[in-house]
């Protein structure tokens, strides 16, 4: 058959269309369809992957005082297949940087285009290198825009705050413990130089922008931070003890007010801090409580109905045998209610309200007042103490542990467990997190106050607070935590020290104040902790050491809360005698 010449051009017309055809469909599929992926993977072979750093969320206190933020620096990096003097450059560098120019030298390399120099870099060496390496006609450096993470108030909350280190994650405090709200998210650019340095803007769209970290509001109030750090220090040089503790706390709501630790560090300087000054031993720190831990068996006793208020504990002349041992008051005392018992903090008295309850009781309201399990604070690292059950006691537990022996807390249980007696009879979860908020302000969630559980009806509570303020008073053994112009309820606290062989380190002691004001209507708890004071054993006691220290710190609170006065005010020579029936 044959075509004529018409045919044969109707065929090939319809063959060279239908191939155009087929290669114009191609071309819009891979220039329209897979336009992204294939830009994005020209990207990835041909440019340089740029992280832009996410901004962390700033910390701040309840009143919106900022306690960590950001300052603004540079990340230095090295575009490798643009140096071509790496010797001058790195001398050059390197000079600004106070590093070594063969460190520099180390990173430079041909087949990379982006390479750290050196982190947190201010930006004013950053502009001075810029300056230096263009006057000498060098490319290849470059700067990031970064930021650093400051603290304002320096070693001040560092404890509570915490640090970062340089891959930017929190490490201790509420920077560990809201990284993931704290940090955000970083995202990316893709960038590529033409052989003069210049950007080429074609790679522009292959980007993520950073999701900037999240602000957090603390439940502190630096006016009471301040107060509580001046004094703590001011207490340090006189005693020079080991370590010391103060906790201030809202006992109606268990906001923290107030945390401060010693030994301290520098946040800025994490370089130079020792292990020891790194410990927030308001969460972490084991101790005997001593004589503050009678405030259980007390409203236990109360509570359970075993004797009523009038009622009468023979306190066995100061010495009681039990279990092949001998109980010892510091006073030979006769019959005492149990107002008495917490005023004059017997042992023998308090031991015998146990016996008298049983051990099952008693352990009970030990693990309610909050005792022997995390209170569930926002900071990391918490520990829940120790508190055996009755199957694992010996002989004489039931005697040592209402007096505050053969039992481990933390200072925070110690804080709220005061708080019960302070609020009421409610244990109420601890909070140093107000609220976390986004970048934008927006809030996010709101810490709000939380009942764990009743302990002891409202009734126990006002007789074991009328019972504290009477420690503060006239006949009390507190009389140096007294604060004129108001009612202060409290306790002492006197515990050898522990010795991490076992028993007890002779002449070493752990004493402590924990006390409320005013009694009618409490605004704050406060817990005093002074680990092995460098005084006299003879001098070494709760209500003569930590009991002072309470006092001015309360004093100042009261001020700056504008608390108003609601007695008569105490004379300084009736409380300067105050120290002859302090123990």
């Amino acid at each position: 058959m044959r075509w004529n010449a018409r045919t044969r051009i109707v065929i090939a017309s319809v063959f060279l269309g239908t191939v155009f055809t087929t290669f114009s469909a191609r071309l819009v599929y891979l220039g329209v369809d897979k336009h992204e992926e294939y830009a994005s993977l020209a990207a990835r072979k041909n440019a340089i992957r740029q992280p832009i750093y996410a901004r962390r969320g700033l910390i701040l206190d309840r009143n919106g005082e900022i306690l960590a933020e950001n300052a603004p620096t540079r990340t230095v990096f090295a575009d490798g297949s643009l140096i071509e003097d790496p010797k001058k450059t790195a001398d050059i560098v390197a000079g600004h940087l106070g590093i070594e120019p063969s460190e520099v030298r180390s990173k430079i390399d041909p087949e990379r285009k982006y390479v750290v120099i050196k982190n947190d870099v201010p930006a004013r060496i950053a502009f001075a290198i810029e300056a230096d390496l263009r006057a000498a006609g060098i490319r290849g450096i470059g700067y990031d825009i970064d930021s650093r993470r400051v603290h304002p108030n320096g070693p001040m909350l560092a404890h509570v705050l915490g640090f970062i280190n340089h891959e930017r994650a929190g490490v201790q405090g509420v920077e560990l413990s809201l990284q993931d709200h704290l940090a955000g998210q970083n995202g990316f650019r893709y960038i590529e130089r033409d052989r003069t340095g210049r950007e080429i803007v074609v790679y522009r769209g292959q980007e993520r922008a950073a999701r900037d970290g999240m602000h957090v509001q603390l439940t502190i109030d630096m006016g009471i931070q301040s107060i509580v750090e001046e004094e703590l220090d001011l207490a340090i040089k006189e005693l020079n003890p080991q370590s010391a503790v103060v906790v201030l706390a809202d006992p109606k709501t268990g906001d923290i007010l107030a945390m401060a630790t010693r030994p301290a560090y520098e946040p800025d300087d994490i370089a130079s801090a020792q292990p020891e000054q790194m410990k927030n031993r308001a969460v972490i720190d084991m101790v005997e409580p001593g004589s503050t831990f009678k405030i259980v068996a007390a409203g236990a006793a109360l509570e359970e109905g075993i004797y009523g208020t009038q009622d009468t504990i023979f306190c066995e002349n100061g010495r009681f045998a039990y279990g092949g041992k001998i109980l010892r008051d510091h006073h030979a005392y006769g019959h005492l209610t149990i107002h008495e018992i917490v005023m004059k903090s017997s042992n023998i008295g308090c031991a015998k309200l146990a016996l008298k309850m049983g051990g099952q009781t008693y352990y009970e309201y030990v693990k309610r007042f909050g005792f022997g399990e995390r209170t569930g604070i926002e900071l990391p690292g918490e520990i829940p103490g120790v508190v055996h059950p009755p199957a694992r006691w010996d002989n004489i537990t039931i005697t040592r542990m209402p007096m505050g022996h053969s039992v481990a807390v933390t200072p925070i249980q110690m804080v709220m467990a005061m708080s019960v007696i302070a609020n009421g009879g409610n244990l109420m979860a601890p909070h140093i997190v107000k609220s976390i908020t986004d970048s934008q302000g927006k809030p996010i969630r709101e810490f709000t106050p939380t009942v764990v559980r009743r302990v002891i009806n409202p009734e126990t509570a006002s007789l074991i607070n009328e019972a504290l303020a009477d420690v503060v008073g006239d006949r009390g053994t507190a009389r140096l935590a007294a604060v004129p112009g108001y009612r202060v309820a409290g306790k002492t606290g006197t515990a050898q020290r522990v010795d991490p062989n076992g028993g007890y380190t002779p002449g070493k002691y752990v004493v402590s104040f924990l006390g409320y004001m005013p009694v009618e209507d409490p605004a704050f708890v406060c817990l005093v902790l002074v680990d092995d004071a460098q005084i006299p054993s003879n001098l070494n006691y709760g209500g003569l050491v930590a009991a002072p220290i309470f006092a001015r710190i309360a004093e100042r609170t009261a001020r700056y809360l504008d608390l108003p006065p609601v007695m008569r005010a105490i004379p300084v020579t009736e409380i300067a005698t105050a120290g002859t029936k302090a123990r």
